[in-house]
């Protein structure tokens, strides 16, 4: 499927670009057989990047990434855990971190600073070294270049999810085919601020480690960033990004003609990944989207669409099927950012519900066969500016409220 300078690849993955295997397997992490370790390597070092969670609680795999990241910009693996997070275990949990990564680069053959870890599951609980010893050195032989190693590695990272997540995009560069793909769990505890999410990207694209992390941070302050299920912020969030550089192309700066275009698919890849985690919500039966337009700014129009999204009130009308645009436009006016209140505009797909902040007569049963559907617009224009921005998100529903009142049990 084209989309603008790209090409989506209905069959692609994580392993698509050049230089990368993937897989994973079942330590007993879990309490099911569903694989709970999980890497992704490349077979030469690769430029990286990685933005992290704003929560002051960080978890130990955390301070472990970081510092494989920021001592030259390389690696050459990322090993994933999920059923635990590895989060608030203190001296024994960061040294836990540690020898994961340690084992890991041996098992592999690479220094261990070349190697990211990162974990995801219950907070608080020390990690079963024993299984995840014996996991690690199980890993490398299940690694593998096609499609089922990157599948074996999204069963591997996920939690209460209910589907893998994973894109994959290509275009040309210098004449040369260049892939870029994506992975990412998440469902719960989603409030990203980098980044309650872990995602994963890969590119066979050449470029710097500073270009990277440029772009990187970019396309999370647009996508990652703009969702929500729940309001809470994990203490785990990750994106991490790696370039092989196999592809062939000139290194990409600012200043490369094709920097624009490699921009736009990784903010696709990031976008893709974002959406299916909303989608994804614990409980939930519907994606809803924001479109805050006529902001005084972009930032503005940021923080407006967030606090809809992120509106309890909300996103219950949104599950009852309830075209209740009073929660929206009370949304719009808490979220602390310039509003006229006599030029908004609001509708729930085409159908306007207020125009300069007077109701308008509509069709409540056409509204209500909308808000039954499995994806919900609201469009809010302020009128006030150029400032425009999409948030993403859904439904709250009686399944969040159980699914965690037994999340620990």
């Amino acid at each position: 499927m084209e989309q603008g300078s790209f090409k989506v690849l209905a069959d692609g993955s994580v392993t698509t670009p050049k230089g990368f295997r993937a897989g994973g397997l079942h330590c007993g992490l879990k309490k099911t057989t569903r694989h709970d370790l999980g890497a992704i390597v490349c077979e030469v070092p690769a430029t990286a990047a990685g933005v992290y969670t704003t929560n002051v609680f960080q978890a130990a795999p955390l301070q472990v990434t970081r510092e494989s990241i920021g001592s030259d910009g390389v690696l050459r693996a990322v090993l994933v855990n999920s059923g635990n997070a590895n989060a608030c275990t203190g001296e024994q949990g960061e040294a836990d971190a540690y020898e994961m990564r340690s084992r890991f680069a041996e098992a592999i053959g690479v220094s261990a600073d070349q190697v990211a870890v990162a974990s995801t599951g219950v907070i608080g609980e020390n990690l079963k070294m024993d299984k995840v010893r014996s996991g690690i050195d199980g890993l490398p032989a299940k690694l593998d270049g096609g499609l089922a190693g990157a599948e074996d590695f999204c069963q591997a990272i996920l939690t209460t999810d209910l589907v893998q997540k994973m894109v994959c995009v290509e275009l040309m560069l210098d004449g040369q085919r260049v892939s870029i793909a994506g992975a990412a769990k998440g469902s719960g505890m989603i409030h990203p601020n980098m980044a309650t999410m872990l995602g994963f990207v890969t590119t066979d694209a050449a470029i710097g480690s500073d270009e990277l992390q440029t772009l990187l941070r970019q396309s999370t302050d647009l996508t990652f960033n703009m969702i929500t299920v729940d309001g809470d912020t994990s203490t785990n969030d990750m994106l991490v990004a790696m370039a092989s550089g196999l592809a062939g192309n000139q290194s990409l700066t600012p200043q490369h003609e094709g920097w624009a275009a490699f921009a736009d698919a990784l903010r696709y890849v990031c976008e893709v990944l974002a959406k299916a985690i909303a989608r994804d919500g614990e409980g939930a039966t519907k994606l809803v989207e924001v479109q805050v337009r006529g902001a005084e700014s972009d930032e503005s129009a940021q923080a407006i669409a967030k606090t809809v999204i992120g509106s309890s009130l909300v996103k219950s009308a949104v599950f009852g099927a309830d075209a209740n645009w009073g929660r929206i436009i009370a949304a719009v006016g808490r979220a602390g950012q310039p509003v006229n209140p006599a030029t908004v505009d609001i509708r729930l797909g085409d159908i306007v519900t207020l125009e300069q902040s007077r109701p308008v007569a509509f069709d409540e049963d056409a509204a209500l066969e909308y808000l039954k559907g499995d994806t919900v617009v609201i469009g809010v224009d302020l009128h006030m500016g150029s400032g425009s921005a999409t948030a993403w998100g859904c439904d709250l529903t009686y399944d969040y409220v159980r699914i965690n009142a037994a999340y620990r049990t």
